[in-house]
């Protein structure tokens, strides 16, 4: 393996002390020609903390909420970051995997090398590389140094067909796609997966140019690149769940905005952050990338077990992770989980699909460290979050808008709604905040449909989804629009079903879709995953809910599945549930 000899051969538990974070002191990053305005990566972090609480600061207009702006702006780019902590704390572990663990100076080599090669074989800042491995520490080394040149990534999911992947690594516009023994049949093309792709082994297989010999030579450092805030950190593919993906253009402003707010949410150099998701989705990166800039540890997971999760949570005494909800069921549900020592987590996330409130209700009662909700689209715009265990009384919320965040609600005509709006009135929300994508990656009229301005031109991302704010600002979700079922006239919301079928004892998962209808145009349906040992049959639970409906929420029909078809990060696949049932009379 090619990373044998620059990872040390065993991971052993990381030990730290247990007062409060410390505060972190870093040589200043290392920027050659720094873009205008810049400014060098401050000695402390300090700056960066919050100096208002949410609560006290956020405003109010009609379908308008707006909280305050982050304290610092000041732009570093990511892969500097990187360096300045492997200058000040070369030792300290980056990155844990299977038993391997990399230091911050033996990574930020490893970074450079690759920078130094790409930048050999004349692939251009700006430019784009892909990335269609297994989870590695070479995969994180090459995402690092690919930034460090300058160059965007696009992480690709293995799991797609081939055809998919074949078209996104040309849509890209990839010069160099980093694949492993695993993907080498997805891909099946050998040494050349696209036009002027070739393929770099991180695992040294027979699936490209083995990463190793790929590699500048030892030492070498790459040229400087002053990197811009608006240039592309990273090409997201969206997860398919409505049709074909679209590639997400994060650029690196956007990135730095998340360092900000990590740094504000508790990461530190003191953080061990423990992450079961893959390093293609939005979800990781969110968590992983802040961890490295602000010099913490990651403990990554190459599959979600939660047998294993919880035994790496007590083995390297996890501060942070970030979940998606059925992650959270299933450790819960694990026959270790009452006997693991989580006492030293103080921050646990969760985003990318609906959280319930009585999931949320136990992971704060049996679970210790603080939980917050992240409410937001991979697109960026706006974003809330809910810090549940100091509002144990809005779970049914996903929080108030984030630090630097403006939220506003739309009407069905498309314009925002008036101050005198009364708290309650619903309409879809659009976002703005430091953290935005440029674009869907050469998609302009798909750019257009997502974004809203205001009458002053203020740019905003469209979420697709509906919702109202509550007296107290707190955000309710009431459904996806486009999930939203139109039946005999009226508006439902899959959501409200779904959260009276998750009432009943024998139901531990449940989705509603709307299919068409001949009578009503289209009616809901529903698909339900019974508990172990449950005995109610799906006649008896499409009466139970009937009865406990509105007449025009009512099911046409109920179907008993053994689990919901998920993407990778856990979002239920709607389309894949309205293509099973087909029509309803």
């Amino acid at each position: 393996m090619v990373l044998a000899a620059i990872v040390t051969a065993a991971a052993p538990p990381l030990v730290r002390r247990t007062k409060s974070p410390r505060k972190a002191h870093f040589q200043k990053a290392k920027l050659s020609n720094p873009p205008s305005g810049a400014t060098l990566f401050p000695q402390r972090l300090a700056p960066w903390a919050p100096r208002t609480t949410l609560s006290s600061t956020l405003s109010r207009s009609g379908g308008k909420f707006a909280a305050p702006p982050m304290t610092s702006t000041d732009f570093v780019p990511l892969p500097a970051l990187v360096d300045a902590q492997a200058a000040s704390r070369p030792r300290h572990p980056a990155l844990v995997l299977d038993g391997q663990s990399i230091d911050y100076a033996t990574l930020n080599r490893l970074a450079d090398r690759v920078a130094a090669a790409l930048q050999r074989d004349g692939v251009p800042a700006q430019g784009t590389v892909a990335i269609c491995a297994a989870m590695s520490i070479g995969y994180v080394a090459a995402f690092l140094g690919a930034l460090r040149a300058g160059v965007a990534v696009a992480p690709l999911s293995p799991a797609l067909n081939p055809d998919t992947l074949r078209t996104m690594v040309r849509d890209a516009g990839a010069r160099r796609v980093f694949v492993d023994a695993t993907t080498r049949e997805a891909l099946r093309g050998g040494a050349q997966a696209g036009p002027d792709a070739p393929c770099i082994a991180l695992d040294d297989s027979a699936a490209g140019l083995p990463f190793s010999q790929w590699l500048a030579p030892a030492g070498t450092r790459p040229a400087p690149v002053a990197i811009r805030p608006d240039w592309a950190f990273n090409l997201i593919y969206s997860s398919g769940t409505t049709g074909v993906p679209k590639g997400i253009i994060q650029p690196f402003g956007m990135r730095a905005s998340h360092v900000r707010r990590a740094a504000q949410g508790g990461y530190g150099p003191d953080s061990v952050a423990l992450l079961a998701t893959p390093l293609y989705s939005n979800t990781t990166l969110v968590s992983l990338l802040p961890t490295l800039a602000l010099g913490g540890t990651v403990v990554l997971m190459g599959k979600f077990d939660a047998g294993r999760y919880l035994a790496l949570a007590a083995r390297h005494r996890a501060t942070h992770t970030i979940l998606v909800p059925v992650q959270y069921q299933r450790i819960l549900a694990h026959a270790d989980f009452a006997g693991t020592d989580l006492s030293a987590f103080r921050y646990k996330f969760c985003t990318s699909a609906p959280f319930p409130a009585a999931l949320k209700a136990e992971v704060l009662q049996r679970w210790p460290g603080a939980l917050i909700e992240y409410y937001g689209m991979t697109e960026g715009g706006g974003r809330c979050e809910l810090r549940a265990h100091e509002h144990p009384h809005k779970l049914h919320t996903v929080g108030r808008p984030s630090a630097d965040t403006d939220m506003r609600l739309l009407g069905d005509d498309g314009r925002e709604l008036p101050p005198d709006a009364p708290p309650g009135t619903p309409g879809e929300i659009v976002g703005h905040s430091s953290g935005m994508m440029s674009g869907y990656h050469n998609q302009p009229a798909k750019t257009a449909e997502a974004e809203w301005f205001d009458a002053r031109g203020k740019r905003f991302i469209r979420t697709g989804d509906v919702g109202y704010f509550d007296a107290d600002g707190f955000l309710v979700l009431m459904d996806r629009k486009k999930d939203m079922v139109i039946s005999g006239g009226f508006n439902l919301y899959p959501s409200d079903i779904e959260a009276v079928l998750l009432k009943h004892a024998d139901v531990a998962d449940a989705a509603v879709v709307g299919v068409p209808s001949e009578r009503w145009g289209e009616t809901p349906v529903a698909f339900v995953v019974p508990r172990a040992g449950a005995a109610a049959s799906a006649e008896a639970l499409l009466e139970w809910v009937n009865g406990r409906l509105e007449k025009m929420q009512r099911l046409a029909a109920l179907e008993l599945t053994g689990e919901l078809p998920r993407n990778a990060i856990g979002k239920v696949l709607k389309r894949e549930l309205r293509e099973r049932f087909g029509r309803a009379p």
